[in-house]
């Protein structure tokens, strides 16, 4: 039997890596529970793992310590019911934006659908993302905010149980990563998805998560906080600028990152 509350189950996570000076912990001790349909963002300094972390949920690293699974099956490598959206859309440069999901639609649902139906899964996946009357275009020929769409579509063609996104904003410019954000929390509502993401902006963590899993400072870093985000959806991000959950919310997690685990930006000084 599920437990929808324990979708993906963390238990005990240890990541550790051979370097050239010796062992590198860059996680200890990591626990966490993500509930079917929930948005969850992993904040923290740069060098604290959150990457790491999600390359572990995507099955791409194996913990060194402890367990990791979904929906109950031990997560073993990457699987179809896991898909990564990275900040580098990783498009294929010689095909269409078309073409590039179609890719990813053909490889999961080949085996038991004809041409034309995977045809129509990739339509309507570049659809839901605004881009149909950019089909035929080759990423040389789009925006970064279209290329960044193009890697969202090619992630929900495959219908993942899962979406996780490595700072999937983080290189657009300020009105394209929020025009974006409005679009991934609509595109999340209609899907139901279940999505982990990693961010470096609190506003953006707010705006987007059910919860913000705060990370403390790496080396051996570790899960520091985790901040519920009791905001109704759906969610406008005009109406939530003075909306005392969202500045509540918003203060706790600066308050983490800027106080008590601000010795990282001391030393960069």
């Amino acid at each position: 039997m599920n437990d929808d509350s324990k979708y993906i189950e963390i238990h005990n996570v240890e990541q550790a890596f051979k370097t050239p000076k010796g062992r590198f912990v860059a996680l200890r001790d990591v626990n966490l529970n993500v509930a079917k349909g929930e948005f969850v963002t992993l904040i923290g300094h740069s060098g604290c793992g959150k990457s790491t972390l999600l390359n572990l949920i995507a099955g791409l690293t194996t913990p060194t310590q402890g367990v990791l699974l979904c929906a109950n099956k031990e997560i073993k490598g990457p699987g179809p019911e896991r898909a990564v959206v990275f900040q580098n859309h990783s498009l294929l440069p010689w095909l269409t934006c078309f073409e590039n999901v179609y890719l990813a639609v053909e490889r999961v649902f080949a085996a038991t659908e004809n041409k034309a139906q995977l045809r129509e899964r990739t339509d309507a996946a570049l659809a839901l993302v605004g881009l149909t009357p950019a089909a035929q275009k080759r990423p040389g020929e789009i925006s970064g905010g279209m290329k960044q769409r193009v890697g969202i579509a090619r992630a929900l063609s495959m219908e993942p149980k899962v979406l996780l996104m490595d700072e999937p904003f983080g290189a657009l410019d300020a009105l394209t990563r929020a025009k974006l954000q409005d679009e991934l929390l609509a595109i999340v509502q209609k899907t139901r998805s279940t999505v982990v993401m990693v961010t470096h902006d609190v506003d953006e963590a707010v705006l987007l998560s059910d919860r913000i899993v705060m990370l403390t400072n790496g080396p051996a870093a570790t899960i520091g906080e985790v901040l519920s985000v009791d905001i109704a959806r759906p969610r406008h991000r005009v109406a939530l600028a003075e909306d005392p959950a969202y500045v509540h919310a918003r203060k706790a997690v600066i308050d983490f990152l800027y106080t008590r685990q601000a010795h990282v930006e001391k030393a960069a000084a």
